[in-house]
């Protein structure tokens, strides 16, 4: 094997680790998103975990924050939360994630 090759497998490997790590942190932050709106619709126990299961499922294929902040936006509306206020709360669970990983 070659010194090309060698690092040629050195990047595709950081390239499938930061991958991985980005869908993890992805996952994280819509679960903590979910929590956070569960509770502001007042839900609780298995109705809020099926909530937020369901937001994180429903956009793993995806992965477009636009549909998470729009869904969590939708179902907030009569409550008055605006897509702005979910957008912000979605970024500061990614920074809480982030922190998270980084620690570890």
């Amino acid at each position: 094997m070659t010194t090309f090759d060698k690092r040629e497998q050195g990047f595709e490997a950081k390239f499938a680790h930061d991958e991985e790590l980005l869908f993890k942190a992805t996952a994280r932050s819509n679960k903590l998103l979910g929590q956070w709106a569960a509770a502001q619709l007042g839900l609780s126990g298995s109705a809020a975990a099926s909530y937020v299961t369901a937001l994180v499922t429903d956009n793993l294929e995806s992965q477009m924050i636009d549909g998470v902040v729009g869904r969590v936006s939708d179902d907030l509306s009569g409550k008055g939360v605006t897509r702005e206020q979910v957008a912000q709360k979605l970024q500061e669970c990614l920074h809480q994630v982030i922190q998270q990983v980084e620690s570890k």
